[in-house]
C-alpha cells in the first residue's frame, strides 16, 4: 500500500521514483539536465488541481502550486486520499520543492507525511558546489532523527520539481531524455520518451496533448512500471493527466480545475 500511497501523493512524487527510496546506484555519466531554452517561462502562479481514479473508484484529490521568487521557483504540492480508499489507507501530505529556474536544477526539497502509521518529516538539500546531498529526516511517532549525506552530480532534478523539469524541454515525438534524480541521498537515472500526440477529455476541458512514458530500466527500478504523463500540446505543456499501471491495477490522475 504504500506505494500506493505515493502515487496517490501526487503522481509527481512516483513520476521518477518508482521506489527509489530503496536505490543505490549512481546516475549514469550521460543522465544530464539540459539547461530550459532561452524564453521559456514556467507557469508562475498557477494552481492544478487533481482527481485521482483508482479500479474506477474516486481514490483522493491532489493540487500543485509553482511561484517564482527570483531565481528560484517554489512547488507545493498537497495530497489525500479520500472514499474507500481513506478508510483503507490514510494518506495526507504535503511536498514543497525549490529549483533553479534558469538551469532546472534542485536545491531542496521538504517532505511531510503521514501515510498509513507513516508519519515523517524529510528535508532534502543539495549543495551543488560540493557535489553533495545532505537528508535530514525526523520520525514524527517515535521522535527518531536520521542524517544521511551522499555524492550527488552537480546539477539533479528531483521527484517533484522533476515533472515542470521536463515541462520546459521540447515534448515532440521521437524525443527523448536521461534524467540524473536524487531522492534521499539517492542518485538515479530515469528516461522520458516521447509517445505521441493524443486528445484527451478531464473535468477541466478538452486537450490537445503529447503522451510521456517514465521509466527505468537499470538496477532496482528495473520492472517496477511505468508512469505516462500528458503534457499539453503547447508552450507551457501542463500536466493535465497522468497514469501508471503496477500489479495492483491501474491508478489515473486527471486534472479537475485549473487556476491561473
Amino acid at each position: 500500500m504504500r506505494k500506493f500511497a505515493l502515487l496517490l501523493a501526487l503522481p509527481v512524487v512516483l513520476l521518477l521514483t518508482m521506489s527509489a527510496q530503496q536505490a543505490t546506484f549512481s546516475a549514469e555519466p550521460h543522465a544530464t539536465l539540459p539547461v530550459p531554452p532561452e524564453g521559456y517561462h514556467f507557469p508562475n502562479g498557477t494552481v492544478l488541481q487533481y482527481d485521482a481514479e483508482w479500479r474506477l473508484w474516486k481514490a483522493g484529490a491532489g493540487a500543485v502550486h509553482i511561484e517564482q521568487n527570483g531565481d528560484q521557483m517554489h512547488i507545493w504540492a498537497t495530497a489525500e486520499a479520500s472514499g474507500a480508499v481513506a478508510l483503507l489507507f490514510h494518506v495526507q501530505d504535503r511536498f514543497d520543492s525549490w529549483f533553479d529556474a534558469r538551469t532546472g536544477c534542485s536545491s531542496r526539497i521538504l517532505k511531510h507525511t503521514e501515510e498509513g502509521l507513516h508519519k515523517r518529516e524529510t528535508n532534502l538539500v543539495f549543495d551543488a558546489t560540493h557535489g553533495r546531498s545532505i537528508l535530514d529526516e525526523r520520525n514524527l511517532r517515535s521522535g527518531e532523527t536520521k542524517h544521511l549525506e551522499g555524492d550527488s552530480p552537480a546539477c539533479v532534478t528531483d521527484v517533484l520539481s522533476g515533472i515542470y523539469y521536463l515541462a520546459s524541454q521540447r515534448l515532440d515525438p521521437g524525443y527523448s531524455y536521461l534524467l540524473p534524480v536524487n531522492d534521499g541521498a539517492k542518485n538515479f537515472a530515469a528516461s522520458a520518451w516521447v509517445e505521441g500526440r493524443e486528445e484527451i477529455k478531464t473535468e477541466a476541458g478538452s486537450f490537445h496533448t503529447v503522451r510521456v512514458v517514465i521509466y527505468s530500466d537499470r538496477g532496482p527500478l528495473k520492472g517496477r512500471g511505468k508512469v505516462w504523463v500528458w503534457y499539453t500540446d503547447d508552450a507551457q505543456h501542463l500536466p493535465v493527466q497522468m497514469r501508471s499501471r503496477l500489479f495492483w491495477g491501474t491508478l489515473t490522475i486527471r486534472l479537475a480545475r485549473l487556476q491561473k
